[in-house]
Formats: structure tokens, C-alpha cells, sequence
């Protein structure tokens, strides 16, 4: 596995009973675990293969609030300071610096909607700097490329990765939160429609409140109980270079053709934005339809299409399966895809071609990841009249590893029946089904 992602201990003594059941140790199941902790409940996480094996360890390590959907900034406004709380909070060190957001770009019909987003981000306390043609040229010195102006945040930031979900895991851990890896939860348990707690594949554990956020297998496991989830996993590649010289005064540029991230040892995590692969599977057969928006808009022309073994075996697939059986969360632990070769090279090439200065850099690693992507790349953070009881968080379509502690902290309450904190309306399940999934302008 090329991802090296910090280890973490399990706990000595298996449950038998806790208050909630976290289903899934990425960034925003090991947030919400977190979170129930601090409440003082007692809480289980349960993790299929090990901490931040999947996507959580596999992202950008990008933690900015600038471009996103608008309906996401209060989450990711409170996410971002909870970011900066977390390393004095558990006392480690998740990677997380303030080193600011930067989005220059050599078309002005794109500069001019990221002005028109950057207004109407303004109603919801957002703040960052248009610039000009020459300021952006000289904060991008030692670019080839003619910038006609940039939005900059200097108050988003950047983390590790590798570092941060074992970390909050780490702090839920000292606050009495169970955690078993290597554990799957194969189903719910459940009783005149209310949940009574989760059977792993080590038994029963009872729980009167389940939180999923299972990621890129969230979709599968809520169909095994009858509650409809629409989800494109999509495989995106990235890679980390060798150790080379700072070029930009940004924790996170999206630049010409790449998407770079100044890492703490050295080198950059680079990718190419937007493009990716869709294995064809029942799974995005079913819920093809829902997804007629996003194929029509820019995003579909960047996606390669294939078959695969993923057709009949992992998260996009058909079947059911016996909660005393081998599910199929055990027959993979750990979705490690192969990193599309053609991406790492573009990537490289095209950061390469924009800033000769780091001819010869090296590709230290390269690896893909399969994010959970929504019909409108907004996630799923609710509960459902189906099952009493289960608190969803999914289909974050690539922005979880920024929501994650906002997110942790909303799947808490909503697991505790407390009120939530932002306004859930956008983050719906029913979202998809009663009509009123938000449609984007670019998606028009």
C-alpha cells in the first residue's frame, strides 16, 4: 500500500453494550467518536480495516472553506477552527497549519464566478482577496503561465493526512472511546424499526444509536436494510513527489492542470483536479439517473469509464449476505485501487511545464483512492425514518478530510437527539428522492 498512515492501537477489551456505534474510523467517523467521547458517552468504533486506510489517508490534505459550496461554509467555517483547537486539544500533532488557499487562473469568465461566489460567500462570514494580474504574477513567481488574477484565503489551511484521523481516533481513544480495527460491522440490529445495536464480525454489540460514515461503502451497507442512498464512487489519483524547493507562498494552490499541497516533509501531494475513474457496477447502474446533472456538466468530460473485478465484489456491488457470515466489508479491508499512471504523469508534467524550476522532481509515491461523490457534491450528514436511531455521514465527494471535525461534531448530535448546530436542509437524504437536490448553475 503506498499511503503510510500513523498506526493506532486498538482497544484492550471488546463491548458488549455502549450508548453509540461509529461504523467506520475515517476522518469524520473518528470525529464523531471523538465528539460522543468528550460528551462523556460511551462509544465503539469499528473499523473494517485501519484507521484512515481508505480515503481519509488518501486526500489532498486540503482544509479550506474558498470555493465550495456555499451551502457547506457555515460546516467548514466551524470545521476550520475546530482544526486549529485539535493539536493542543489531543496533544499530538495532526499536520494542520493556516498557510492559506490560492486559486489563480488565466480565464477571466472564471475569475468573474469566483468574484460572484466570493459575494455571496461574504453573507455567511466568508472573507478572502481578489487579485490582480500582476499581484497574482508575483505571489506565482517562476510561473510560465499568464495568470489574469487569483482569489487567495489566508486563513484556510492544510494538513497531514496520514497524521490526522489516527490522531483524533488517538484522542477519542484517551477519553474512554472504544476502538477495534480490522473489525467490520456487517449489519444492523434492529427491532420494531429502531436500532438495538450493530453485529460485527466478532458478535453483537448493543447500542441504541448507530452514526455510519462508512464512506465509499456506505451505500452498500444501507441497502442491505432497505434505505436508498445514491453515491458514485469515483477513483481519484494522486501522488507526493520527492523533497523539492517551496515555489509558492501557499499552503494550496489549484493551478495550471495540478492541484498541489506543500507537505511537512518536503516534497508536494500533487493530483490533477477533477479527473478520475468510474468503475461500471450495479450499484452506479441503479442510480445512474440521479446523477443526469453532473454528466451533462464539465466534470463528466474529465471521467474515464471501465469494468472491473469492482463489478461483482466491493462497494459498488449487488447482493446481500448473513449478519453470521463473511460480509463483504471482510473480503476487503482495505480499498487499495492502482493509481492511474496517465494521471500521475500529466500531473507531474503539467505542474513541471508551469514551473521549470522543479524539472527533475521526483515521484516518490503514487497512489488512488475512491471518493464517495454525491448527485450534487454535497454530503449526506442526517438521520432516516427508515431505521430510528441511525445517523448518516457520507457521500462527502472529496470535501470530508476539511468537514470532518464539523461534520463529527453534527453526526453527535444528531445521534444524541440534540440540536444541531447549522442548519441540516442541504445535507438531507431525502433530498434525492422528494426532488429538491441542489442543482449548481455549471450543472445547467
Amino acid at each position: 500500500m503506498p499511503i503510510e498512515v500513523q498506526r493506532v492501537q486498538d482497544s484492550a477489551g471488546f463491548p458488549t453494550k455502549v450508548d453509540v456505534v461509529v461504523v467506520g474510523a475515517g476522518i469524520v467517523g473518528s470525529s464523531t467518536a471523538y465528539e460522543l467521547a468528550r460528551k462523556g458517552r460511551s462509544v465503539a468504533l469499528f473499523e473494517k480495516g485501519m484507521v484512515a486506510g481508505e480515503q481519509s489517508g488518501r486526500n489532498w490534505g486540503w482544509v479550506r472553506q474558498q470555493n465550495r459550496d456555499l451551502h457547506e461554509l457555515p460546516l467548514a467555517g466551524y470545521s476550520l477552527k475546530r482544526w486549529g483547537e485539535l493539536n493542543a486539544e489531543i496533544g499530538t500533532d495532526l499536520g494542520f497549519r493556516r498557510a492559506g488557499c490560492f486559486y489563480p487562473t488565466r480565464d477571466p469568465a472564471e475569475l468573474a464566478r469566483w468574484e460572484t461566489w466570493s459575494q455571496k460567500a461574504r453573507e455567511y462570514g466568508f472573507t478572502n482577496e481578489t487579485l490582480s494580474a500582476s499581484q497574482t504574477r508575483e505571489r506565482m513567481k517562476g510561473s510560465t503561465s499568464p495568470w489574469v488574477g487569483a482569489i487567495w484565503s489566508p486563513t484556510d489551511g492544510k494538513a497531514e493526512p496520514s497524521l490526522a484521523a489516527p490522531a483524533i481516533a488517538t484522542g477519542a481513544k484517551a477519553l474512554g472511546a472504544h476502538l477495534h480495527q480490522n473489525c467490520a460491522v456487517r449489519g444492523l440490529d434492529i427491532a420494531n424499526g429502531q436500532v438495538k445495536g450493530v453485529w460485527t464480525e466478532r458478535g453483537l454489540v448493543q447500542a441504541d444509536a448507530v452514526v455510519l460514515a462508512g464512506g465509499a461503502w456506505s451505500s452498500r451497507f444501507l441497502r442491505r436494510h432497505g434505505v436508498d442512498l445514491p453515491v458514485a464512487n469515483i477513483e481519484g489519483t494522486a501522488l507526493r513527489t520527492t523533497a523539492a524547493p517551496e515555489i509558492v507562498e501557499a499552503g494550496c494552490v489549484s493551478g495550471a492542470g495540478y492541484a498541489l499541497r506543500r507537505r511537512l516533509d518536503g516534497g508536494y501531494t500533487v493530483a490533477v483536479p477533477g479527473h478520475g475513474i468510474v468503475n461500471l457496477a450495479p450499484q452506479g447502474i441503479r442510480y445512474a439517473t440521479k446523477f443526469r446533472e453532473m454528466m451533462r456538466a464539465k466534470i463528466a468530460k474529465k471521467l474515464k469509464y471501465r469494468v472491473s473485478s469492482r463489478f461483482w465484489n466491493g462497494p459498488d456491488a449487488w447482493g446481500g449476505w448473513d449478519f453470521d457470515k463473511m460480509s463483504p466489508f471482510e473480503r476487503i479491508r482495505v480499498m487499495d485501487p492502482t493509481p492511474d499512471q496517465s494521471l500521475v504523469d500529466e500531473a507531474i508534467r503539467n505542474l513541471v511545464a508551469d514551473f521549470p524550476a522543479l524539472k527533475g522532481i521526483g515521484v516518490a509515491a503514487a497512489w488512488a483512492g475512491l471518493i464517495d461523490t454525491s448527485p450534487d457534491l454535497v454530503p449526506v450528514i442526517d438521520t432516516t425514518d427508515v431505521i430510528r436511531g441511525l445517523t448518516i455521514a457520507t457521500g462527502f465527494s472529496g470535501h470530508g478530510f476539511a468537514l470532518g471535525p464539523g461534520a463529527g461534531r453534527l453526526a453527535s448530535e444528531l445521534a444524541m437527539n440534540e440540536k444541531p448546530f447549522v442548519d441540516l436542509h442541504a445535507f438531507r437524504i431525502t433530498r434525492f428522492s422528494d426532488g429538491s437536490a441542489i442543482r449548481r448553475p455549471e450543472m445547467m
